[in-house]
């Protein structure tokens, strides 16, 4: 009977627990479950029916441990089986192999979760100086005169890169984004090109400093105020020696200065013009009206003006030391 019960699927026991005094009591019935229980099949991978997960939790973790105790042991002996082989063993000497590495990498090293950091750029060096304070030359009055032309110089050309010249190239830096250095790189030149012209010869020389015109053959003896109109300068010679050389300027179209050989017939020193009551200090008269003397318009305006016909001479000071030393009766030759 019992065994057809067990086939028929109706596993079980009836049991009569005692008291503490040892007393039967009441039976109990416990019911079983039906059936053979499945055996644990352990994640392909994780571990293998061929023995490398034993028991001892040498290997890699099998299924189930095989312990030798029944579900319910009446002596408390044991549970569940007592294999210490488990699917996932907490000391790592079993279960599934973990990876030390993060997410795969292309060369097999083990990605490390961090990305590469792009290379840095260089740094631009800066642009070649062409140019700075304490220069000087014909370049640099090419400069001037470019930046006259823009408006942020209203000196010169002197050909000399002084203070005026530094803070006119730093204002010009500054509006146009580049570095306030005050000296001129390549870039700043280039810009400076793109929004100017080329100067002409008496806008490089407008307020004077340009070299003299070799001297006429009629000034090589004597005492003799040698003036070329090529080159716009004067030279005081004595015996073919100069002694002086000065910028000059001349009269217009309408009121030109007469070339030819003269002398000087009349000098005054504080002499006011009677046609056009205009100053002519220090007048060394040498054809009719006309004279060489200072004028105030050249000093401030250099070859932007002209004169009526007389010869202008700029720097007040030279022309004053040239009046005490010419005298009436001294030779004026006046050529291109």
């Amino acid at each position: 009977m019992a065994l057809a019960a067990l086939a028929g699927g109706a596993v079980g026991c009836t049991v009569q627990p005692v008291d503490a005094d040892g007393n039967g009591r009441s039976p109990v019935r416990i019911e079983l479950p039906s059936g053979t229980p499945s055996v644990y099949r352990p994640p392909s991978g994780s571990g293998s029916d061929d023995g490398s997960g034993s028991d001892d939790g040498s290997g890699s973790g099998s299924g189930s441990g095989s312990g030798s105790g029944s579900e319910a042991d009446d002596d408390g002996g044991g549970g569940s089986g007592s294999g210490s082989g488990s699917a996932a063993d907490d000391d790592g000497g079993g279960g599934s192999g973990s990876g030390s590495g993060s997410a795969a990498d292309d060369d097999g090293g083990g990605g490390s979760g961090a990305g590469d950091r792009p290379e840095s750029v260089p740094a631009r060096p800066p642009a070649r100086v062409l140019w700075a304070p304490g220069d000087s030359g014909r370049d640099i009055r090419e400069l001037q005169a470019r930046l006259r032309q823009v408006a942020w110089l209203f000196d010169g050309p002197t050909g000399t890169y002084d203070g005026a010249t530094r803070e006119a190239v730093e204002g010009f830096q500054g509006k146009r984004g580049l570095p306030r250095t005050g000296r001129t790189d390549t870039v700043t030149w280039q810009r400076l090109l793109g929004m100017t012209r080329e100067p002409g010869r008496w806008e490089l020389y407008l307020m004077g400093g340009q070299p003299a015109a070799a001297p006429d053959a009629r000034c090589r003896t004597g005492r003799v105020l040698c003036i070329s109109k090529s080159s716009r300068t004067l030279r005081w010679m004595i015996d073919g020696r100069t002694l002086t050389t000065l910028p000059v300027r001349f009269g217009s179209e309408p009121t030109p200065t007469r070339d030819g050989v003269f002398e000087v017939y009349w000098k005054s020193r504080d002499h006011v013009s009677t046609l056009y009551d205009s100053p002519m200090p220090y007048a060394m008269f040498f054809s009719g009206g006309q004279a060489v003397h200072f004028s105030a318009d050249f000093a401030a305006r250099g070859y932007a003006g002209s004169s009526h016909g007389c010869v202008n001479v700029r720097d007040e000071a030279a022309i004053a030391g040239l009046y005490e030393q010419v005298r009436n009766g001294d030779k004026v030759v006046v050529h291109w």
